[in-house]
């Protein structure tokens, strides 16, 4: 989930860094140091969007620089568990495929695609299902549930696992398959009950 997040921190803006005025100094710095940052708390930091650096700053013995509070506004992305997402395939490996969702890549293991055996093609950048003949290839879009979620702190990718083993999720393709078969049984079931319906009234 995309999220306009609050923060705050204290910023060591260097004499060099003050040619410009005192808020753009402290924006450069905090993209500089927050922005493709994972953080525990907000997830991943996409960008700095804005800050308010207080003009009263501190000086510390031997140090030219001066530091400032500053409150700062930053997009960032948070997957949570459960959540639906929609992504694009970026990668098939023998093991299932990446799907970028957002700002970073959640691993779709073969085991949470489909109930079909698979056979994943490196080569090809293809993964088959047996019997169904359904299809993921680089490129895919689809929609994925999240299912496990381990973020650790500073530059690190982060793990996301997501399934499309249930209802309504999978290659977009695939779920507009599924509805429009949902929709004919459940016209095939009003035009039974209306037959039955019909046939009782003609007693």
């Amino acid at each position: 989930m995309f999220a306009i997040v609050h923060m705050s921190d204290v910023v060591r803006i260097p004499p060099n860094r003050l040619t410009n005025s005192l808020k753009d100094a402290a924006v450069a710095i905090l993209k500089e140091k927050y922005e493709s940052m994972i953080s525990p708390d907000v997830g991943y930091v996409i960008m700095i969007i804005d800050a308010d650096a207080n003009s009263v700053g501190k000086l510390v013995a031997g140090d030219g620089a001066t530091y400032h509070k500053v409150t700062f506004k930053a997009l960032a992305f948070y997957p949570k568990l459960q959540e639906i997402v929609e992504g694009e395939v970026v990668e098939i490996t023998d093991f299932g495929a990446f799907v970028r969702i957002g700002p970073t890549d959640a691993l779709l293991h073969l085991s949470q695609i489909t109930d079909d055996y698979l056979k994943s093609d490196v080569k090809q950048g293809v993964i088959i299902a047996n019997q169904t003949a359904k299809s993921l290839k680089i490129g895919s879009k689809l929609r994925a549930r999240i299912t496990a979620v381990s973020l650790g702190k500073g530059a690190a990718m982060g793990k996301i696992g997501i399934t499309c083993r249930q209802p309504f999720l999978g290659a977009f393709e695939w779920i507009a398959e599924e509805i429009k078969k949902s929709k004919q049984s459940s016209e095939k079931k009003e035009s039974d009950k209306k037959d039955h319906d019909k046939k009782k009234e003609g007693k």
